[in-house]
């Protein structure tokens, strides 16, 4: 702590201009040195482990100076890949009614391989599949109508390439049954949708991915994730939704985008796109085209913990309402989108007055929307279209309008915003189809272009795929409820730091604080 001390006496000296004439020498320590060791046990208790200190000349002393070199020149070049997609292929897959209205996409799994169907989530960031099941959904293709396979269990004790989470590991702090560092890492997820959760414990094993790069040419690689062995789920995850797990995509440091751009494999973004023929893609590393329209995501209580932003007004038709500003949680877990309750009485007023001419308001029980309409085939009519504008006149723009098959001559449609009583808003993945959706991680912000959605790697095989509609509306009849998923709690913290002028730094201050610096960490 000397050393430290006279760092800071000879910093001070320069602010006051002190007129000292001073010699200064520094010793450089080896990170690995007998020395660097001493100096680490002495400012903490118990014996260093040989997992952070290892032996000189050692395999692992020169893996783990080899790994240092590999982070240095992933932080100098870059990400490894282009881009990424599961090793299934970057195709997403929609069921309608039958799984939930959620979309999903086939992932890989251990050593051997295992496939597994997940719902993908923005508003979450665990991944987690059904695993040494107490209480699990059917995973029998023959309970479900729209599969032509059985989903699949994990095991870990089959996997070559499993490891179990202990309480201990950087990545278990959140848990709240620890209570020694050798204890199993075990987690509970609880969500919106009425007494929906999943628990169980946590694992480390292999994802199998496809990598794409400019050029066109692919490699299959394993990336390290951990993953929730779901032994117990409850609520809508027994009644159809998510019956073979969930893949979280939030910023939390759990999820996979996080662990992909942590191992430098891939940049710290990825798209969604869901068209309307019930398919799309995902890809890890998109930053999406130079044309597309952006928006930055806004902090949470000081903390990037999803996925929001901010909408300055929302436009129905070409009539943009005054103070219909709002926040919105980006989530493609939830089918559809909720507004504040202000913002939604504005919104569905104006929309009633714009559509009331032409067609007739009607109640029908079986729908969970309250402004539905009937109108008459023979009437030449455009339904309203929704805009939502972000700040620089950003423009998102869509249609959340869903119309039933005609019938007796009429054709039935209902607005699907729902009103929430919350004081942000959340935009469901009914907003999002016709778009491709970039979240972009590393510059925060939300990018979003017009997309057909095609699947980047279309030759792979595929199977249980959605069923065909013929391009009608498939059948509302027992919409699901509200799909919210709760913030994660692991999402990763951002801390505000103060700045100071370039102009009072001198080169020989700056060299005086990185000998601190040196001397600190040593320390």
């Amino acid at each position: 702590m000397a050393n430290c001390s006279l760092l800071l006496l000879l910093i001070a000296c320069l602010f006051v201009d002190c007129s000292l004439g001073l010699t200064l020498s520094l010793k450089l320590v080896h990170r690995f040195s007998d020395e660097a060791k001493s100096l680490w046990k002495s400012t903490r208790t118990g014996n260093v482990s040989a997992k952070f200190w290892p032996p000189r000349n050692s395999l692992k002393y020169f893996q783990m100076l080899l790994d240092y070199d590999l982070k240095r020149r992933r932080l100098k070049i870059g990400s490894k890949y282009d881009m990424l997609f599961p090793s299934e292929g970057s195709q997403v897959i929609f069921f309608g009614n039958e799984f939930n209205w959620l979309h999903y996409t086939w992932i890989d799994i251990g050593t051997p391989r295992v496939p597994f169907l997940v719902a993908l989530d923005v508003g979450s960031d665990l991944l987690w599949v059904p695993c040494d099941c107490v209480q699990c959904a059917p995973l029998s293709a023959s309970y479900y109508s729209v599969l032509d396979r059985d989903l699949s269990e994990y095991n870990p004790a089959l996997s070559s390439t499993s490891k179990h989470l202990f309480c201990g590991h950087q990545l278990c702090a959140w848990s709240t049954t620890c209570k020694s560092p050798n204890d199993p890492c075990t987690y509970k997820r609880d969500y919106y949708s009425d007494n929906t959760s999943t628990s169980g414990y946590m694992i480390e094993d292999k994802l199998h991915l496809t990598s794409f790069s400019k050029h066109g040419t692919h490699s299959l690689l394993q990336a390290s994730v951990v993953l929730g062995c779901g032994r117990k789920q409850s609520g809508s995850y027994l009644d159809g939704a998510a019956p073979d797990g969930v893949m979280g995509l939030g910023p939390g440091n759990i999820s996979v985008p996080t662990l992909l751009a942590q191992e430098g494999l891939v940049r710290n973004t990825f798209s969604l796109c869901f068209d309307n023929n019930g398919s799309g893609r995902i890809i890890f590393g998109d930053d999406g085209p130079a044309t597309q329209q952006t928006t930055q995501f806004l902090p949470l209580f000081g903390e990037f913990a999803a996925y929001f932003i901010g909408v300055e007004s929302f436009c129905v038709g070409s009539s943009c309402l005054q103070r219909s500003g709002f926040q919105a949680l980006v989530d493609s877990g939830s089918s559809f989108t909720y507004l504040p309750a202000e913002v939604y009485k504005k919104i569905v007023f104006e929309f009633d007055k714009q559509v009331k001419f032409n067609a007739t308001r009607i109640v029908l029980q079986e729908l969970p929307w309250n402004y539905c309409y009937n109108l008459s085939t023979l009437v030449s009519f455009n339904i309203p279209s929704m805009k939502l504008v972000f700040p620089l006149n950003q423009i998102f723009i869509h249609d959340p309008v869903y119309i039933l098959p005609a019938n007796q001559g009429y054709k039935v449609f209902c607005l699907t915003l729902e009103e929430t009583d919350e004081d942000y808003g959340v935009i469901g993945q009914n907003l999002m189809v016709g778009y491709r959706m970039v979240f972009d991680r590393e510059n925060l912000k939300l990018g979003w272009s017009k997309s057909k959605c095609l699947d980047i790697n279309s030759s792979t095989t595929e199977h249980a795929k959605p069923p065909s509609n013929n391009g009608n509306a498939k059948s509302p009849i027992a919409l699901p409820p509200t799909n919210r998923q709760a913030i994660a709690p692991t999402a990763a913290r951002t801390s505000s730091k103060s700045s100071l002028s370039a102009s009072y730094f001198s080169p020989l201050l700056l060299l005086l604080l990185a000998a601190f610096l040196v001397a600190c960490w040593i320390c």
